[in-house]
């Protein structure tokens, strides 16, 4: 049997709930103090308007009715006021009755005289207001100078209690109502769970912990791009664990007055100390635990100062027993060192982007509730959707849900959910946009020399569909999806992705012999890949395995301000130069594909103009039995036209020799001094052979 968890303790003092003492001192009997006052309100209009209505029910009779009834001796006696001229009376049959006298309020003689001869007992009264009318307007102003006062009181009350509490901590609690959210809501991450469950198991069970001598951690850090499920998983936290829950966000601390960021971290630890055992979660935590000491100018920032405090409270000199910070943030490299050490966040769970297994997990959970028909197949879909995160794939089948229901169908099937991911990932179609002819047909070879050239090439991934149709803010698109999921990249895959990105501006070229600014995209990513090949990832020989231009500013200055170039002028030039070598030799292999598969390039066009878009099956109609590609293959190359000539020399400077005096900033970096490049030829591209193939 195992042991059951303990109640969760009383709220403490200062966050008591509506019905707690906080909320009595506001009630009276279970009502609120308002219907005390609505209450008197009530019995002092009745006592006013008790003066006003009769105590016994009058017939109204006119007064040409009233002498009627006079003549006819059915009247025993009357009642005259002298304020007003009424008349009040009895009849023989004891009938009340009242009456209005005359105008000039008074009864003429003559009908005097009636009522004398009849033996009707007249009588004058003077009737003197009663004690509550009397006293009514002044009450009525004594009661509103009261309430404006009361009010003002209370508004100045409210003031001062907004200022005395602006240094109490904004986190929500969650002890008795937690969020619906568990750990079946979250798919895919099996290994997160697992660690998350752990630390949950530390505060419910602490004694099987405690034997063996295991110290509970005192913060665990979910670290991953946005849109991972870090949030998601503190929700689920929140309702799976027993014990109380509080959460806030990062800027929550944040205020205009100096000292109320460290004051509500100070509150935070404080109510969570007083509830025992509790889990407090730091949504976006990089939004206070900066590095310090990384911003311009002097004085005092208060976010170190709300750091400072949090880090005395994580790991202090006062412990913090039973008490879990868990904290996620997508920007860990910002973080001060201080506050990811062990003894504060003592574990750093990573929330990467789902695995194949993984994403077909979050699909099942985001299908149910949804009509799928039966062609729809979650495998299919994850292996479509590689590097989609969580919140993608939600946004996925939301976006087919919508689409199905734009087109007034019962169910969503295969189609729509393909669809739906070209949407996510191309944008919506503009199907508005109107090009003229040659624009779709320049469109039509650009977006065909990219599927061409990397349909050919053995790295690159599959080509899964091509299109002219305009999405985004682009004219046309080429899907090329991975077979499987890739963690890292080869020299080899980075060449021929250079190329694949230059097979669009090269078809223009080849075909209309001239070149249009749609590939200002392509040649943006290519000199990007290259540029990173030379100076991160170490995959130029000239340069050597050294990395060039690392960030070394503070991460308050921005990214222009944030690189420093760590190398000389020399080396610079040296890296322009592998850069444009390597960026050259992918254009001249996709030159070289495209020439010699021309004929193919011109049907993969033309059947892109009369459908717009192609997949899988219409491309492996038109690619039909073509080999992949080998460089420098003599039957490839017979026929290619040279490539356009470089510039001249004293255009284009030259690369020296590295010397050590040049590399100093690469020396003092520990790094070994590059040695001379030998001399290439000027066009000659570095083209690879495949191990078993033959070429010259």
């Amino acid at each position: 049997m195992q042991p059951q968890s303990p109640p969760p303790p009383p709220p403490p003092p200062g966050r008591e709930s509506k019905g707690g003492a906080r909320g009595a001192s506001a009630r009276l009997g279970g009502l609120p103090r308002w219907s005390l006052w609505v209450l008197v309100g009530v019995l002092l209009l009745g006592f006013v308007l008790a003066g006003f209505f009769p105590s016994e029910p009058r017939e109204d009779l006119t007064y040409s009715e009233f002498r009627t009834a006079v003549i006819d001796g059915r009247v025993q006696d009357i009642e005259i006021d002298n304020n007003n001229g009424d008349i009040d009376g009895e009849l023989e049959d004891g009938t009340l009755f009242t009456t209005t006298g005359p105008v000039d309020g008074g009864i003429p003689d003559e009908d005097l005289r009636i009522l004398r001869d009849q033996g009707v007992e007249v009588s004058y009264v003077t009737p003197s207001p009663s004690f509550i009318a009397a006293i009514l307007p002044y009450i009525i102003v004594f009661g509103l100078f009261i309430g404006f006062f009361i009010w003002m009181q209370r508004r100045a009350q409210g003031q001062m209690s907004g200022v005395m509490n602006i240094g109490k901590s904004k986190a929500k609690p969650y002890d008795t109502e937690r969020p619906g959210t568990t750990f079946d809501d979250v798919a895919g991450y099996e290994g997160v769970k697992q660690e998350i469950t752990e630390v949950v198991d530390f505060l419910r069970h602490p004694e099987k912990f405690a034997e063996i001598g295991a110290r509970i951690p005192k913060g665990v850090l979910l670290v991953g791009p946005p849109g991972t499920g870090k949030t998601l998983i503190a929700r689920a936290v929140a309702g799976e664990a027993g014990v109380p829950f509080l959460s806030v966000t990062g800027s929550d601390f944040m205020e205009m007055f100096v000292g109320v960021g460290a004051s509500r971290v100070r509150d935070l630890f404080q109510t969570a100390k007083k509830m025992g055992k509790a889990i407090i979660f730091v949504d976006e935590i990089d939004s206070i635990g900066r590095k310090r000491g990384a911003g311009l100018g002097g004085g005092h920032d208060e976010r170190e100062q709300t750091l400072n405090q949090l880090l005395v409270e994580m790991d202090g000199f006062d412990a913090n027993t039973g008490v879990i910070l868990i904290a996620a943030t997508n920007r860990p490299d910002i973080l001060d060192p201080a506050l990811l050490r062990p003894g504060r966040f003592d574990r750093q769970i990573v929330v990467d982007r789902p695995d194949l297994e993984g994403r077909k997990a979050i699909l099942d959970v985001h299908a149910k509730g949804k009509p799928l028909a039966d062609d729809v197949d979650a495998a299919v879909i994850a292996r479509r959707t590689p590097g989609f995160t969580g919140a993608d794939l939600a946004n996925l089948m939301n976006e087919a849900a919508l689409m199905a229901a734009r087109r007034s169908v019962d169910t969503i099937d295969m189609h729509t959910v393909e669809s739906a991911i070209d949407r996510v990932l191309a944008g919506p179609e503009r199907k508005t946009r109107v090009m003229s002819d040659k624009e779709r047909r320049v469109t039509a070879y650009h977006e065909g020399g990219h599927a061409l050239v990397g349909h050919l090439l053995e790295h690159c991934d599959p080509i899964h569909k091509v299109s002219i149709v305009a999405r985004g803010r682009a004219l046309g698109w080429t899907l090329a999806l991975p077979t499987e999921d890739r963690y890292t990249h080869t020299k080899a895959e980075l060449i021929d992705r250079l190329a694949m990105l230059l097979g669009g501006r090269t078809a223009e070229e080849v075909v209309f012999g001239d070149i249009t600014t749609g590939a200002a995209d392509d040649i943006d990513k290519a000199t990007d890949i290259a540029r990173a090949m030379v100076t991160t990832y170490g995959m130029s020989d000239a340069v050597g395995p050294i990395a060039l231009g690392a960030k070394q500013g503070e991460v308050f200055l921005g990214k222009d301000y944030g690189h420093e170039a760590n190398y000389s002028d020399s080396v610079a030039a040296t890296i322009d130069t592998e850069v444009r070598l390597l960026v050259n030799d992918a254009h001249a292999r996709a030159r070289a594909i495209l020439t010699t598969y021309r004929a193919t390039l011109d049907k993969l066009a033309e059947e892109m103009l009369e459908h717009e878009t192609l997949g899988d099956k219409e491309l492996q109609e038109i690619f039909g039995d073509l080999e992949t590609w080998v460089d420098a293959d003599a039957s490839g190359l017979a026929d290619a036209p040279p490539p356009p000539p470089e510039p001249e020399a004293a255009s284009e400077p030259e690369r020296a020799p590295v010397t050590a005096s040049e590399a100093a900033p690469v020396e003092d970096a520990g790094a070994v001094p590059a040695r001379p490049a030998p001399p290439r030829p000027r066009w000659r591209p570095r083209w690879r052979v495949r191990p078993g193939a033959s070429g010259t």
